[in-house]
C-alpha cells in the first residue's frame, strides 16, 4: 500500500517494493557480509545495529576530565584567592560538560548488542526489539530502555532516505526505514529503523519479502555464518568483527520478553497460516 507523500520525512528518496511483491533475489546475496541471525520454516531474524561505534563518549569524556583536572591542578590559585566568580565558573563548566555527556554515555551503555527484527511467516507478524532514548530527558526510565513491538506484515512498507549533512557529520547519510500504516489506510502510525545503508537495506527487505511470501526455501544458502551477538569469541573468523570493540562487552545482551520470544519463534493457528 502506498504511503502518502505528505507523511514522508525529510530526505525521502523512494519507496522500496511493497511487502506483497515477490522479489527476484540477486545471486550475490549468498555472500552477504552480515547474514540473517536465524532462518527456519517459521521465522526469519535479521540483525540491526543502531550503535555503530561504542565508547567514544565514555572514553572521550574521561580524557577531557583527566586533562581538565590536570590543568586545574597546575593553574589552581591558593584557596585564599578563590573568588565567588571563580568557583561558579568552574562549577558551571563541570555541570555543562556533564549535561552534554550524560545522555550519550547512557546511550553507549544502554544500547543492546543487537536490535533484531523477527519475521514470523506463520503468524504474518513482524517483531521489533529496539532501544528507546531521549537526549533531552537523560534521566528516568520512561523514555529510556528496551521496547518491543509487533505489527502485521501486510501493514509494512519500506522507504529509502538520503540526506547531505555538512561539516563534522560527514557528507551523505543514508538509511532505510520500515513504516507502519494503519490497517486499511495510508496513515503512517510508526517508523522503525532498518539500517543505515540503502544497498544493505534493499537486500534485507528483499530477503524478508522472499521469506514471508515464499518461505525459507526461496532464500540462498548464505556463505558467511550468522553471528552470535550476545557472545564474544576469543579467536576465529570474527577477530576483526565490529563487536570486538571492548566497550561492546559493557552492552546488555539481547533478551526478548518471554511471551513475545515464544510467540515470535512459533507457528500460529491455522487461520493465521499463509
Amino acid at each position: 500500500m502506498a504511503v502518502k507523500r505528505s507523511r514522508r520525512k525529510i530526505g525521502w528518496k523512494y519507496d522500496l517494493p511493497t511487502s506483497k511483491t515477490v522479489p527476484r533475489l540477486d545471486a550475490q546475496l549468498r555472500e552477504l557480509r552480515v547474514p540473517p541471525n536465524v532462518v527456519d520454516s517459521i521465522f526469519l531474524e535479521l540483525p540491526r545495529s543502531t550503535m555503530k561505534i561504542r565508547g567514544c563518549w565514555l572514553a572521550g569524556m574521561t580524557g577531557v576530565l583527566v586533562l581538565y583536572g590536570y590543568l586545574l591542578a597546575v593553574t589552581l590559585p591558593p584557596p585564599h584567592l578563590w573568588t565567588f566568580d571563580f568557583i561558579v565558573t568552574e562549577f558551571m563548566f563541570v555541570v555543562a560538560m556533564g549535561a552534554i555527556a550524560v545522555p550519550f554515555i547512557r546511550m553507549e551503555l544502554g544500547f543492546p548488542r543487537d536490535e533484531p527484527i523477527r519475521f514470523n511467516r506463520s503468524r504474518r507478524k513482524v517483531y521489533f526489539y529496539q532501544y528507546n532514548f531521549d537526549l533531552v530527558r537523560p534521566f528516568g526510565r520512561k523514555y529510556w530502555g528496551i521496547k518491543t513491538v509487533a505489527y502485521d506484515w501486510d501493514d509494512l512498507t519500506a522507504e529509502a532516505y538520503r540526506i547531505y549533512l555538512p561539516l563534522g557529520y560527514g557528507g551523505i547519510k543514508e538509511k532505510v526505514m520500515i513504516s507502519v500504516t494503519k490497517t486499511g489506510t495510508c496513515e503512517v502510525i510508526d517508523r522503525l529503523y532498518l539500517c543505515d545503508d540503502i544497498a544493505l537495506g534493499e537486500s534485507y527487505w528483499s530477503i524478508a519479502r522472499a521469506f514471508m511470501n515464499q518461505g525459507a526455501s526461496s532464500l540462498p544458502p548464505f556463505v558467511n555464518p550468522p553471528r552470535d551477538w550476545n557472545e564474544f569469541p576469543k579467536r576465529g573468523r570474527w577477530v576483526k568483527a565490529p563487536h570486538r570493540n571492548p566497550f561492546d562487552r559493557l552492552a546488555p545482551k539481547v533478551k526478548w520478553p518471554p511471551e513475545m520470544d515464544l510467540e515470535s519463534r512459533t507457528a500460529g493457528t491455522a487461520e493465521h497460516s499463509p
